[in-house]
């Protein structure tokens, strides 16, 4: 069953909604057929036209529908920016829409075709469903309205040019007005409609990749500053004391040096206080931030935090399980639903982060990213590793990632101090002696 519905699940709600749009236009065809195609070769319109005028209308009928289902089709690949406008081919339905209407219209004035209601029925329904179609290729009201008030009143036109009575001349642009105005403004709506929810999926996309790379771009400024004055004095010093070793001045360079070993023990110290402030995080911002984003994002976030009294070097390791769960929310899957609960459980704190929309975990073809081991999970199961705690993250029946943080509150790994030893990233290690273990911290 799950490969069944894989191909729905796994997709985007912006594809999804572009696919039943997609499939209702393509339903318009079997609709047409069916609704206008089969009324020349009803019993009486058979009759007075003949076996083979009426199979050319109910032929005609079918071409009309099939090159209207191309032309929606197309016009939504236009409407997302994925083509050029269908110019031609919505001149062509629409030329071939007229030459039949007209055609129908003049059989019913020359008396060959005494029921007016078959070819009233042909006309309007056939002009209606071309209107629909043409709708999807204009994205002004007033461009929509007009092609409505143009064709009605063409269809009205015709009928007084070639002497019908008045009532069928009146009926002509009334039905053409009401059955094609209403196929054009939901038409139009679903043009609408697919842009704008494409345009939110996007929006969504960039507002995670633009809060990683606010971050990053943060953590680089600060460290430059703290580095880069420091850096060329260091550079300058050790310039000079070569310099001074090259012209016999052996203790005015040792001075130097000195300096340098100085200013670089005073560079160790700033770094480690930069890198420990940006991977400290407060639990209650983290958890407040998580509910305004996920709100943002049109996610419905449940939370229910307890009040329980942490360690600081607790709650910022359960803050960074908050931010990674909630980045991987906004951009893996396609999740309506996200629950954030946090509670004491048998000597231990725990955090669960759980939401929807990752598809079915027993179904082998789903390989969503949201399934997949990321360096960011990996990040977090050493930050609680640090406080004693530990990290699960799997996907679950009907859909659904959780993921479970568990810190035992009766103690962890604390160094010499009784503080928890803090990871720093390797780049940073090499530049002021940190150990090997230490590990880059995927921001994202």
């Amino acid at each position: 069953m799950s490969r069944l519905t894989g191909w729905w699940s796994g997709r985007s709600s912006a594809a999804k909604v572009e696919l039943y749009t997609r499939w209702t236009f393509h339903l318009f065809i079997l609709l047409e057929v069916t609704g206008v195609g089969f009324v020349p070769l009803t019993s009486h319109a058979h009759g007075d036209l003949g076996t083979g005028p009426a199979l050319a209308v109910a032929l005609l009928v079918v071409v009309l529908a099939a090159l209207c289902g191309l032309l929606s089709s197309r016009a939504i690949d236009w409407q997302l920016d994925r083509r050029e406008r269908p110019v031609r081919l919505m001149a062509v339905v629409a030329g071939l829409t007229a030459v039949g209407a007209l055609t129908l219209i003049t059989l019913q004035s020359t008396r060959t075709l005494t029921d007016p209601g078959v070819a009233g029925a042909v006309v309007v329904g056939s002009s209606a469903f071309t209107l629909g179609s043409v709708a999807l290729c204009i994205r002004s009201t007033r461009q929509m309205a007009g092609t409505v008030l143009v064709a009605s009143l063409g269809s009205g036109l015709a009928a007084l040019v070639l002497g019908l009575d008045w009532p069928q001349v009146l009926a002509y642009p009334l039905g053409v007005a009401l059955s094609g105005g209403s196929l054009v403004a939901a038409c139009g709506f679903s043009g609408w409609l697919l842009r704008t929810v494409w345009e939110l999926e996007r929006s969504r996309d960039l507002k995670a990749r633009l809060a990683v790379a606010e971050e990053r771009l943060r953590f680089g400024r600060d460290l430059h500053d703290v580095m880069g004055r420091n850096l060329s004095v260091i550079a300058l010093k050790s310039e000079l004391a070569v310099q001074l070793a090259r012209r016999g001045r052996p203790e005015a360079a040792v001075d130097q040096m000195t300096e340098v070993q100085r200013i670089a023990q005073e560079s160790q110290r700033e770094v480690r206080d930069v890198v420990r402030g940006y991977r400290e995080a407060d639990l209650r911002v983290e958890l407040e931030g998580a509910r305004g984003v996920l709100a943002a994002a049109g996610i419905t976030c449940a939370m229910d935090p307890a009040g329980i009294e942490l360690p600081g070097e607790v709650q910022s390791a359960l803050g960074w399980v908050v931010r990674e769960a909630t980045t991987n929310v906004l951009r893996h899957g396609d999740a309506r639903q996200c629950l954030i609960s946090l509670r004491e459980e048998d000597g231990a704190v725990l955090l669960v982060v759980e939401n929807d929309g990752v598809g079915d975990p027993a179904d082998p073809a789903d390989q969503s990213p949201a399934r997949r081991p990321g360096s960011g999970l990996a990040g977090l199961r050493e930050r609680l590793a640090a406080v004693g705690g530990t990290l699960e993250a799997a996907p679950e029946t009907g859909g659904r990632f959780r993921v479970t943080a568990r810190v035992s509150l009766t103690g962890g790994l604390l160094d010499a101090e009784g503080s928890v030893p803090e990871p720093v990233p390797p780049g940073i290690a090499d530049a002021v002696g940190a150990v090997p273990s230490a590990r880059k911290e995927n921001v994202s």
